[in-house]
């Protein structure tokens, strides 16, 4: 796993994206061991901020996109924080 810290923003969009994806990524970044902090969000997207290991993030970013069963993410933007 790579040691390089990593700061990111993300913003996920698509259907149903509100409180049960939050919960699902709040879950998600505790899991990873990443300090996470939760933007805009409504049942269009979610926007959040993260930090921890580089490969950590890029998993935070998979799992998400990935969403809970109830949502569906159709973009994710990903940008440096």
């Amino acid at each position: 796993m790579s040691g390089m810290i990593q700061t990111a923003r993300f913003t996920f969009r698509g259907q149903m994206i509100g409180q049960s994806f939050t919960e699902f990524a709040l879950h998600r970044a505790r899991r990873l061991d990443l300090e996470i902090g939760v933007g805009f969000c409504d049942a269009a997207q979610a926007t959040f901020s993260v930090r921890g290991q580089e490969d950590l993030v890029d998993a935070f970013e998979m799992a998400c996109s990935l969403g809970p069963y109830d949502c569906i993410v159709l973009e994710v933007e990903r940008a440096a924080a």
